[in-house]
């Protein structure tokens, strides 16, 4: 046992000390920053998105919490209401904040039509069983699969540092 850390050490001894990518770099970074050096700081529009991506799940803590007190067989709608009213705001801003943007694919709207006729069956179903958990988690899904849907066509990983 005694003798691992020094195999470690011999190991760690014989890594080089510069890797080299098996790619040029430059080509991605410059092309970050020269989209970039044009454009309004992507932080400036995420704080939004941040800050509803924690106000959603504690207004359906606090709705589910509340009509947990109601009597079994009540239902509550101002929980897919509430829902639905605060993913249409969060798109709606996001939407806003990359109208000048142009998308890097250009089938992104057909892709968020199919996600809203997702939802819109959820809501659906949801009227028939709306205390059923497992659907409001897959509204919950889905609201948040086209807030990422926008995100990524707009500001997709590779284009920032």
């Amino acid at each position: 046992m005694n003798n691992q850390p020094d195999n470690l050490k011999q190991q760690l001894d014989t890594l080089p000390d510069d890797i080299k990518p098996s790619r040029d770099l430059w080509q991605g970074i410059e092309l970050a920053i020269t989209n970039e050096a044009g454009a309004k700081p992507a932080r400036s529009r995420w704080p939004l998105a941040v800050a509803a991506g924690f106000i959603v799940p504690a207004v359906l803590v606090w709705l589910f919490m509340s009509s947990s007190q109601a009597p079994v067989g009540s239902t509550n709608p101002t929980v897919v209401a509430q829902m639905s009213k605060q993913f249409e705001s969060q798109k709606a801003s996001l939407l806003v904040a990359f109208s000048e943007q142009k998308a890097v694919t250009d089938n992104w709207q057909g892709q968020l039509t199919e996600l809203e006729s997702a939802a819109d069956a959820i809501k659906a179903a949801l009227k028939n069983d709306p205390n059923n958990m497992a659907l409001l988690r897959m509204l919950q899904s889905v609201y948040q699969q086209q807030i990422d849907l926008i995100e990524r066509v707009h500001a997709p990983k590779w284009q920032q540092i």
